[in-house]
């Protein structure tokens, strides 16, 4: 910084409250506005001979930019884009004026705002062009001041936004006169640095005078920096912004967000999955509950996006929207919309999705149509074997929730989807996921209970799962086939306690469907394709449940299950080999 810089600044900070009226004075240096732009012009070119500046060239400078802000800030950048030094005592002149300064950002914001050029006519009818850059390069040198001006201060949140925006912006877009502008630049004051790489050491510069010390070393540790530097992920780092500065209660949190907010609200807004990655992860702030509608009404335009990665943020601000019952009428307005994403969604959304529905029916006073709970049972039953973690346990979930809350005209039709759902509930009450399992339990019990099968509740309560398995077989042995169409993917499943669970069962199932010449094949090749399987337990129980289907099906007399139970009457007692058979495989099946 140039000694005859501060000179002048600091001269200009000692004699401004002597001054004359702003209007009056503004009426004496130019005698109508359209002279602003010759004065702004000559005074800089006396700057740049060389002359000294006094005091008087430098109110004139302040009093001028607070009569008439625009045509000064525009001249100036246009005369001086690259803020050499005249332009540098100019600007940290006008700056050391709080007043003056007030005037000139609203201005200077526009530019800075509008890449890579902003339009604008001055007063005297010239219509000219300004670089948002040369409006950057000003920002960076009244932060270079070892003071921080107070309008800063009260546009930080404007000016913080706009520094964001432009580091994102001169990554995808350079024309090639804002390339030739920045290579000047750079070649004048040997910069050997990138236009975003200086918008972000601006963003640091502002957030350093307005004492975010902790953001900043949060910021770096986590390399946030780098991250805002790529267009690929340049969201992600401002996702990272947003928590860091929820986490410090920095009160910039809420300001920007309601400031991209109103980015996010125009139709087709350039900015906008950094913008929505900010805001999504501010919602819960206190602040921005009373713009929680206009928040939704965002999210809900957003979902319709072809964009995968807006549609997961837009889902992410959904849950948490989805927690306020202010908003449940706007919430179920989007059912048919999330019904259809979960067709397509990827794990993570599915599972989002499904949290906002289960938000939704949190409180248990929203009954449930008919035809909704009809699409969601039969979607969630789907869901239930979903490759995502989370998706299974609140698949089931909701799967009860549909169950307890459906209307009673709905009951009915339901009761087909509740039945389908016995065995899969079976199935993952074996889950090693303790939480899956109780959640299995808890959704078996109320599907009991929904289909009034009072013996399998009792089962279910007494936790005796095979026997409960058993009767579902032998109280509707119709369904044996289904039922082992059923089970038969489970015996795929990656976990290796649910696996012996499918063969345990469809050990079971095969003394339905020994008389089944299709069934028994499928039986028989499923159970042999697991005798090698990576589990040696695995294998052995394969193995053995299929040694005793095959030795069932070639004893006498073996003409199904209900024989085989009475053969101490019908075959000759318990010392009969069909007896004996059965007896070893149920022994096997309740090990």
């Amino acid at each position: 910084m140039a000694n005859t810089d501060i000179t002048a600044t600091q001269s200009m900070a000692n004699t401004r409250d002597s001054a004359p009226n702003t209007d009056f004075f503004g009426e004496r240096v130019v005698s109508h506005p359209n002279e602003v732009p010759d004065f702004v012009r000559n005074m800089h070119q006396r700057l740049v001979s060389n002359a000294p500046p006094n005091d008087r060239m430098l109110m004139d400078v302040v009093r001028l930019a607070e009569a008439h802000p625009a045509d000064v800030v525009v001249t100036l950048l246009c005369c001086a884009p690259s803020c050499d030094r005249a332009a540098r005592i100019m600007w940290r002149t006008i700056a050391s004026s709080g007043m003056a300064l007030e005037k000139v950002l609203p201005t200077l914001l526009c530019v800075l705002e509008d890449w890579p050029l902003h339009r604008v006519s001055t007063s005297n009818g010239d219509k000219t062009k300004v670089f948002s850059l040369a409006a950057t390069r000003v920002v960076w040198e009244i932060l270079c001041l070892p003071w921080c001006p107070a309008p800063f201060m009260e546009y930080s949140p404007r000016l913080l936004v706009a520094l964001l925006f432009q580091v994102f912006v001169s990554t995808l877009d350079m024309p090639e006169e804002v390339n030739t502008f920045w290579k000047g630049y750079q070649e004048q004051l040997s910069l050997p640095i990138s236009i975003n790489r200086f918008a972000v050491q601006t963003v640091k510069a502002l957030l350093r005078h307005l004492r975010c010390l902790d953001l900043l070393v949060a910021m770096e540790h986590k390399h946030g920096w780098d991250t805002l530097l790529c267009a690929a992920t340049h969201h992600y780092a401002m996702g990272l912004l947003a928590r860091e500065m929820h986490r410090t209660s920095n009160p910039l949190c809420s300001c920007i967000a309601l400031r991209l907010l109103g980015l996010l609200s125009k139709r087709e807004p350039r900015w906008d999955l950094p913008a929505l990655a900010f805001l999504v992860e501010v919602l819960e702030c206190h602040d921005m509950q009373e713009w929680s509608d206009s928040a939704l009404e965002i999210i809900s335009r957003c979902l319709q996006s072809k964009s995968k990665e807006k549609c997961r943020l837009a889902l992410r601000g959904l849950v948490v929207l989805s927690k306020d019952p202010s908003l449940a009428e706007g919430i179920r307005s989007l059912t048919q919309s999330l019904m259809g994403l979960l067709q397509d969604a990827d794990g993570e959304a599915v599972a989002l999705i499904l949290s906002v529905f289960l938000n939704e029916l949190e409180d248990r006073a929203t009954l449930i149509s008919s035809p909704t709970a009809l699409q969601l049972a039969e979607v969630l039953q789907q869901l239930f074997d979903h490759d995502n973690s989370h998706v299974p346990l609140l698949s089931i979930r909701l799967f009860r929730a549909v169950m307890e809350l459906v209307m009673d005209k709905g009951k009915k039709t339901l009761k087909k989807h509740v039945s389908q759902s016995l065995l899969p509930l079976f199935f993952h009450y074996h889950d090693q996921n303790w939480h899956v399992a109780e959640a299995s339990r808890e959704t078996l019990l109320c599907a009991a209970m929904f289909l009034k099968r009072r013996h399998l509740k009792q089962l279910v309560k007494k936790e005796q799962l095979w026997k409960f398995a058993e009767c579902l077989l032998a109280e509707d042995r119709s369904r044996a086939a289904e039922h082992l169409r059923q089970a038969l993917p489970y015996l795929q499943n990656p976990q290796e306690s649910l696996r012996e669970a499918a063969i345990r069962f469809i050990g079971i199932a095969g003394r339905y469907l020994m008389e089944q010449q299709e069934e028994t094949w499928l039986i028989h090749k499923a159970l042999q394709n697991l005798t090698d399987d990576i589990s040696p337990a695995i294998s052995s129980l394969a193995l053995q449940t299929l040694q005793l289907l095959r030795a069932a099906q070639r004893a006498p007399y073996s003409s199904g299950f209900r024989r085989c139970k009475t053969t101490s009457r019908r075959v000759g007692g318990r010392g009969s080999p069909k007896a004996a058979l059965w007896g070893s495989l149920w022994k096997s099946m309740n090990n």
